[in-house]
């Protein structure tokens, strides 16, 4: 008998250590839990521990609820609590967002939330984007401190920078697009905008045309944003790109020119070299035909066909030839006939 009650001594104050384990950890959560109404069990805070789940973040987040009314209009259970931390979501952030999208009446349900939540989006801060909306510089400041440089039509260069004021589309968050699409629009249609006015003094006279034709374009589609305004901050003018343009056109089309007069010229160059050497081959046909005179002279000689009464008739016919060519300055005299052998 003394043996068995020592073990069941030891037994009922192992069993007592461990209740006094169990309501010194859970003992804080489940008091705030009756006080509060969350409807969370002793049995539910342990069964959250052996599930790997905070109980702590449940309850807290389960109270947040119940205090804030949102048990009133959605179903939030602490199932269903339990299962978007699972699955790696942000309970608290979730049940934040849900008080403000409730207090702000905005149209969005817990199953929407914990999607959001769950997309890898921060739904407490697009509720509150959707609430206060923000301003987005384009182009962004923290990546370049550049403009949007656009031509206008009559070529003058002008350098744009535009504040766009976004709302959260709640119900195109999931799979919407980001800022950078907004920014990547906007600039675009700012730049478009310009290219299409015909001269830069109407854009400087009146920006608010061009941010008017850019909010027309619906730049919002597929995004998660709604655009509620584009203001044009500042607009600089730049260089004359029209002047540039047709400057290095005028500078092109002149070397076109030369290079078309030098080919011409090589053209003419070649033309002339090849008459030179139509020149030579005639002057040498002309000695070729001259040589064959003597032997001509001497044929007429031995046949009887030329006398030399005749011959010497002929040279004098040279010799005035070429006393008239010496006085009318011609300068080049007739050379007389080979005489014949």
């Amino acid at each position: 008998m003394g043996a068995e009650w020592i073990v069941g001594l030891i037994f009922g104050a192992i069993v007592v250590f461990i209740v006094m384990a169990i309501l010194a950890r859970y003992f804080g959560l489940w008091i705030q839990c009756k006080m509060t109404g969350a409807g969370i069990g002793m049995t539910n805070l342990i069964m959250m521990s052996i599930r790997k789940v905070n109980p702590t973040v449940i309850v807290r987040s389960k109270i947040m609820a119940v205090q804030a009314g949102l048990t009133e209009n959605y179903e939030i259970s602490t199932r269903a609590l339990e299962a978007h931390y699972l699955a790696g979501g942000s309970v608290p952030n979730v049940i934040r967002a849900l008080v403000v999208a409730h207090r702000a009446k905005l149209d969005m349900d817990w199953q929407t939330a914990q999607a959001i939540d769950l997309a890898g989006r921060d739904v407490l801060d697009a509720v509150r984007t959707s609430v206060n909306p923000k301003v987005i510089n384009c182009p962004d400041t923290k990546k370049h401190a550049g403009t949007l440089d656009a031509v206008a039509a009559d070529g003058i260069q002008l350098k744009a920078r535009a504040r766009v004021t976004v709302r959260t589309n709640i119900q195109q968050l999931i799979g919407g697009a980001t800022e950078e699409t907004i920014i990547a629009r906007v600039g675009q249609g700012i730049v478009q905008a310009i290219g299409s006015t015909p001269g830069y003094a109407e854009v400087l006279e009146n920006p608010d045309r061009i941010s008017q034709t850019v909010l027309n374009q619906g730049l919002e589609a597929q995004t998660a944003f709604e655009i509620v305004s584009i203001d044009i901050a500042d607009i600089d003018v730049g260089e004359n790109i029209g002047a540039r343009l047709q400057a290095d056109q005028a500078e092109a089309d002149m070397r076109v020119a030369q290079a078309r007069a030098e080919q011409r010229r090589a053209s003419f160059a070649a033309q002339e070299q090849e008459m030179v050497g139509l020149t030579q081959q005639n002057r040498a046909a002309v000695v070729l035909a001259e040589s064959e005179v003597p032997e001509a002279i001497a044929a007429s000689f031995r046949s009887g066909k030329l006398g030399l009464l005749d011959y010497y008739e002929l040279k004098n016919v040279q010799a005035d030839t070429s006393m008239r060519s010496a006085i009318a300055g011609m300068g080049d005299e007739v050379a007389p006939p080979p005489e014949s052998s």
